[in-house]
């Protein structure tokens, strides 16, 4: 099921997650709708609070293009427990539909977490995944896209995007 996903500056996208406790089915649909609501969007990942969902969970899949197999991760309460190295990515966000800024991450991370069935794992990244890994654990800590933004550009996206709730609201 597609669910609809929150638009800054929505305060819920503040929030943040609460670790997650019980694997169960009510679990695994969560995780379906929200691979389901992400390749509908379309988007490289997603996390549980911009669904309005308080979890420290989110997903991820860097596959691009067609012919290459979807390559679906799950974090649940996960952990960045080393980065280093710095690059700068031009990041778009569902939450920021239309907003692409670059943003500087670290260029390697190790990521813990757990799996959709609460089995421990780490996964060391780089390139698109490690970005979208820090991309999306940053949702989980109630942090946004442009929290990375120098002031004036902070400024500008939100007043963009203030606008367009407006004229959703409108609607």
């Amino acid at each position: 099921m597609i669910r609809p996903i929150l638009f800054y500056p929505d305060k819920r996208l503040r929030e943040p997650g609460k670790d997650v406790e019980v694997f169960d089915a009510e679990l695994h649909r969560l995780i379906d709708d929200m691979a389901e609501t992400m390749y509908a969007a379309p988007g490289v990942g997603l996390a549980a609070p911009q669904l309005g969902i308080s979890k420290r969970l989110f997903i991820v899949d860097v596959a691009s293009g067609e012919d290459e197999p979807s390559d679906l991760r799950v974090f649940i309460n996960p952990e960045i427990i080393a980065a280093e190295g710095e690059t700068t990515f031009n990041e778009g966000c569902l939450s920021f539909p239309g907003i692409r800024e670059d943003i500087d991450r670290a260029e390697r991370i190790t990521v813990r977490a757990l799996d959709q069935d609460g089995k421990p794992f780490e996964l060391e990244a780089e390139g698109l995944l490690a970005i979208a890994i820090q991309h999306e654990n940053d949702h989980l800590n109630g942090e946004l896209m442009i929290d990375h933004l120098s002031v004036l550009r902070r400024r500008l996206v939100h007043r963009s995007m203030s606008k367009r709730a407006a004229v959703d609201a409108a609607q």
